[in-house]
């Protein structure tokens, strides 16, 4: 098999700065779903009030995705980097200069801007890395550069450490730990936002946003499903469901392991200051089992691998919601593994054999990520009553249905 370099000396410099991308939003990710249990202890919030956090950042992505892809048509790719990074750096910075108001609403208001600026990276960042090097090998750019998304995951709660050291209950400083890091975020970001203003990219065409969705539709024979409405594709309206319920299922768990080994009542029971670290490990073993399931759909076909991590998951979950001490902590971080290949799985086989419909129904998917804004209140209010373990049997019907779709919703009718 011939091998192809993962990039060139003309393009190193633009591949590392797109890749820079990745690795700026999962930093920003991996704080933010730290942040429930901080809100929950410093302005005495209850769990469903908390989780509009994740209402505000997963609401953005929602509202952002398609004005963003207008956005990008009209004045291209580059200047849509420059806008999402300039976004994103301005939520930071009005974030940190607001905590003295130490206003919960002021604070989701800032977090709906800074994610209105990673919707806007994403929706750039992938096509990109296709077009910086061989075609050939534009497959294991993405990975490469997708790698360290999931690195930066595992750093963000160690970053979010700096915030919980903070316990202070007088008025005007309850929430000054976020100034620093924030501050610095945004420094960051807007120097990367500086360097894309300059910086010398190629354009990229729809053949490129196909490829880096996972669809080769260039020189392939138009197949009778492509003539068919998007609405009357079972297998891309069931793969925008399943995605939905993975995307809520995901935030929920993500959102709440920390409320999770910290809350009164729970055992084993960890100081709320070394939160952040449970998520972290969380993270880590979220990377790996996305590495050990790329290679293990070598071995396995992908809706086979898909079924059993979504049974794996909906056999575990009952374990953790019925406190059964360390047993329900490890099968909580067993689900962490489970869920790893899920997002981009479904996505794959959302948008199979849709040739040219691929972009669109591209954006349907990605929209489903709105899953993330309503199902952890959900989560919550069913916690702050019947208390944080019993609120981990609410995702189970989600993995149903993922479940579901990898045994038969994925199959495609012509």
């Amino acid at each position: 098999m011939a091998k192809y370099k993962l990039t060139t000396r003309e393009f190193l410099l633009p591949f590392i700065m797109i890749t820079s991308l990745f690795f700026l939003w999962g930093i920003a990710h991996g704080m933010i779903d730290t942040l429930d249990k901080h809100f929950q202890q410093i302005l005495h919030l209850m769990k469903w009030q908390s989780s509009f956090i994740q209402f505000s950042l997963y609401g953005a992505y929602f509202t952002m995705a398609l004005p963003a892809g207008y956005f990008m048509r009209k004045f291209g790719y580059r200047k849509g980097i420059t806008l999402g990074l300039s976004l994103f750096a301005a939520g930071a910075f009005l974030i940190a200069g607001t905590t003295s108001l130490e206003s919960f609403w002021i604070f989701l208001i800032c977090l709906f801007i800074t994610g209105c600026g990673l919707a806007t990276l994403e929706t750039a960042a992938n096509p990109y890395t296709t077009k910086l090097g061989p075609r050939e090998s534009a497959e294991q750019r993405i990975n490469f550069s997708q790698s360290f998304n999931g690195l930066a995951w595992v750093i963000g709660p160690l970053i979010a450490l700096s915030i919980y050291s903070n316990q202070s209950h007088v008025e005007g400083e309850k929430l000054a730990s976020l100034i620093w890091p924030l501050s610095i975020i945004g420094l960051v970001v807007l120097m990367v936002a500086l360097v894309f203003s300059r910086l010398p990219l190629p354009e990229i065409s729809e053949e490129d946003i196909h490829i880096a969705h996972g669809a080769h539709v260039s020189g392939i024979e138009e197949k009778p499903s492509f003539f068919i409405p998007l609405i009357r594709q079972p297998h891309f309206v069931l793969g925008v469901i399943a995605q939905f319920c993975y995307v809520a299922a995901q935030t929920g768990i993500f959102s709440y392991l920390i409320n999770f080994v910290t809350d009164e009542g729970q055992h084993p029971r960890f100081d709320v200051k070394n939160g952040p670290y449970f998520l972290s490990i969380g993270f880590a073993l979220f990377m790996i089992g996305r590495m050990s399931g790329s290679y293990l759909m070598g071995l396995i076909r992908p809706t086979r691998l898909l079924a059993i991590y979504a049974a794996m998951c909906v056999v575990l979950l009952p374990v953790v919601g019925s406190h059964l001490g360390w047993a329900s902590l490890i099968c909580l971080y067993a689900v962490f593994f489970f869920m790893s290949v899920m997002f981009p799985t479904i996505f794959a086989l959302g948008i199979k054999d849709l040739g040219p419909k691929t972009k669109k129904a591209s954006s349907f998917i990605v929209m489903a990520i709105v899953g993330g804004a309503i199902f952890p209140p959900l989560m919550g209010y069913i916690s702050d009553i019947h208390g944080m373990s019993t609120g981990f049997f609410v995702p189970i019907p989600l993995f149903l249905f993922i479940f579901y779709y990898a045994l038969q919703g994925h199959r495609i009718k012509t």
